[in-house]
């Protein structure tokens, strides 16, 4: 059982993300919380225009409320038919209590007559590191893929069952999560954060 680690806060209380994030620092010198294990209820208004201004303000404001180092994402879903959307919106496409499963119908019917050429889409994610008296540092990492023509994959979470990886020929949702933090958006940021963790 490893001792002595450093508690970082990612926050977030969803179960899918959490478990991806502590996957990928299984074999690291970091113990990860969720806001639900130090009881931090706080609910931050992400009103940025860019994933870096989101990711930044919830990183801030809950390391001022838990005095800890937290980690904070915005992500996205960015597909190229829609003009870039729904973007840094994607949580709240369709309204913020809208159950993935409908986003992505929705999105799938708003793509029905997109050619495979045309269905081009990236996922994107900023992870803001916030550390007590220290200034904000921001990782970005995206993965370019296409929406699929139907939903597929049980695993993952949000709009995985939709973004086709071409390169492996799956939907991110038929991933296993070893493959997937190796190669997704969130899976690249956290690299690159990782790394800044082990440099201070």
């Amino acid at each position: 059982m490893k001792t002595n680690l450093t508690d970082i806060v990612f926050a977030t209380r969803n179960p899918g993300k959490i478990r991806e994030i502590r996957d990928f620092f299984a074999d690291s010198a970091y113990n990860i919380l969720s806001l639900d294990d130090i009881g931090v209820n706080i609910h931050v208004v992400e009103d940025g225009t860019t994933f870096e201004e989101n990711a930044a303000k919830k990183a801030r404001e809950i390391c001022d409320a838990c005095g800890k180092i937290v980690l904070a994402d915005d992500s996205g879903l960015m597909i190229d038919a829609l003009d870039g959307e729904p973007g840094v919106d994607s949580a709240n496409f369709l309204g913020t209590d809208t159950p993935y499963p409908v986003r992505n119908a929705k999105i799938l019917e708003m793509l029905a007559d997109v050619p495979e050429d045309g269905r081009g889409a990236r996922f994107v994610c900023v992870i803001a590191i916030a550390q007590p008296g220290r200034d904000i540092i921001a990782e970005r990492a995206e993965i370019r893929g296409t929406i699929a023509y139907a939903a597929a994959g049980g695993d993952g979470f949000g709009y995985d069952p939709i973004f086709y990886v071409p390169q492996y020929g799956i939907t991110m949702a038929q991933m296993d999560v070893a493959r997937k933090n190796k190669i997704s958006h969130r899976g690249q940021a956290l690299g690159l954060v990782r790394d800044r963790l082990d440099e201070s």
